[in-house]
């Protein structure tokens, strides 16, 4: 339920610079339906979001990512590739990376789907980016979605 507040929310707000405060947050999320505890937890997992800066990118190359037990435990092998796919194409900077992982680990779920990272994905880069330099993103989510596909592969050129 709290995944679906912050897909409610990244729809809602797309095209925001920002959320509005956490109380009139709260008041919107009550009145589209969502539980008090579902919205508490979403504000709490998305107060995270404020320390992904922007410009946190480094000239030096990201260092090869080897995953913990618990990562490859909890984060399925199609997130895992998904971020090496982002990260390898430049479109994400490795301490966003490493926000992703973080905040992946932190959902409830006893392994976070590559669908799911893919929309954590896209919450950082839209932090990172603008809104308008993930609709990309957004297509490729929303396109397993809509295809019922949810093994993502990239386009091998």
């Amino acid at each position: 339920m709290m995944f679906d507040i912050l897909l409610y929310l990244y729809d809602t707000y797309l095209h925001a610079e920002r959320f509005p405060d956490a109380d009139q947050l709260t008041r919107k999320l009550s009145a589209a339906g969502f539980e008090d505890e579902a919205i508490g937890e979403a504000l709490d997992w998305l107060a995270a979001l404020d320390d992904l800066a922007p410009g946190g990118e480094s000239a030096v190359p990201a260092p090869t990512r080897i995953y913990s037990d618990e990562e490859i435990t909890r984060i399925a092998t199609e997130g895992r590739g998904f971020l090496s796919y982002l990260e390898s194409a430049g479109l994400l900077p490795f301490h966003a990376r490493e926000w992703i992982i973080d905040r992946a680990l932190a959902l409830a779920d006893a392994e976070v789907s590559g669908e799911r990272i893919k929309w954590i994905s896209l919450l950082a880069l839209w932090k990172l980016k603008g809104a308008g330099d993930v609709l990309w993103l957004e297509d490729l989510v929303r396109g397993g979605e809509l295809d019922g596909e949810n093994d993502w592969q990239p386009t091998l050129h």
